[in-house]
């Protein structure tokens, strides 16, 4: 992992602010927006396949069936890594192949986000189980499965990337956090950063305290310039006016309780061919203002 960590000091509490921002809302007007191209989009989600299915949903061309999740191969993965991928891995290089192939991508030199809430729901029950237990030896893949980094490792395998990489938890904030995050590189170097962001559920008893119905995940590929791949322009900002909800309530569904899927306000807008500012949940007070512009027709 990159010890690189960009400083977002324009969308960060101002000097001397308490870091919990328990008092007044900070000052958001003197914050510097972060601005980026979307060139690549990758989507996974109960009832949603792929990118495509979903933007026809959002637009109201099809009718939302929900269904698990469905998790391709991990076709890059050699044979002995392959055979031990966890439903996050799949997921994670599912949605990040898939945006990286959206836009026509070299994955191997793409610096990388990966943001999720938590790491592998259900290798952490099998860890719990077996802790619990009398047996407490606990095999090697199952541990290196069980870290927060495990996907950003698989994909360093995968694609033989060496480029920057970073791994970020921030709870339900976890979308928000990485948008922020590959936005803040894309700024700084100037060069392309994936985003992936991704979520997975939980099995009983650890389910009742954080019921996650499935795993889900979104992929953008982000640049700072304009390229024939590029699909919009974000322009992110603080702000704090309560985060866009989705009409269609099985959609909401998905939004409030796969934190990866907050994105699916802004991910409706791209798919409707709107532009405009939308709100996207953060850590609140805060919200992320996302500006949505230049579209291709």
């Amino acid at each position: 992992m990159s010890p690189h960590t960009p400083p977002l000091r324009g969308l960060l509490p101002p000097e001397g602010a308490d870091p919990a921002w328990g008092g007044p809302a900070p000052d958001l007007v003197t914050a510097q927006p972060l601005q980026a191209w979307i060139d690549g989009i990758g989507l996974i989600a109960p009832g949603l396949t792929d990118w495509p299915t979903a933007a026809a949903v959002l637009r109201g061309e099809a009718t939302y069936e929900a269904a698990p999740s469905v998790l391709p191969v991990p076709l890059l993965l050699p044979p002995a890594e392959r055979r031990r991928a966890s439903r996050v891995i799949r997921l994670s290089l599912g949605v990040g192949q898939e945006a990286v192939a959206h836009a026509g991508a070299d994955a191997s030199t793409l610096a990388t986000v990966f943001a999720a809430s938590g790491a592998d729901g259900h290798n952490c029950h099998a860890l719990c189980e077996q802790l619990a237990g009398d047996d407490r030896q606990i095999s090697p893949t199952r541990f290196h499965n069980s870290v927060h980094n495990a996907a950003a490792g698989y994909w360093g395998i995968a694609t033989h990337s060496m480029a920057p990489c970073q791994v970020i938890g921030a709870f339900d904030a976890s979308f928000g956090a990485g948008l922020l995050d590959a936005l803040a590189q894309v700024a700084m170097d100037g060069q392309p950063v994936l985003l992936v962001a991704y979520d997975s559920e939980y099995p009983e008893p650890l389910h009742a305290l954080r019921d996650t119905p499935d795993c889900g995940g979104v992929a953008l590929l982000l640049s700072a310039q304009r390229s024939d791949a590029s699909l919009g322009s974000i322009t992110v900002a603080p702000s704090t006016l309560s985060a866009e909800l989705l009409e269609q309530p099985a959609l909401e569904g998905l939004r409030k309780n796969i934190p990866a899927l907050r994105a699916l306000p802004l991910l409706r807008r791209l798919a409707c061919g709107i532009t405009g500012p939308v709100v996207l949940d953060y850590l609140a007070p805060m919200q992320l203002q996302v500006d949505l512009q230049d579209l291709r027709k």
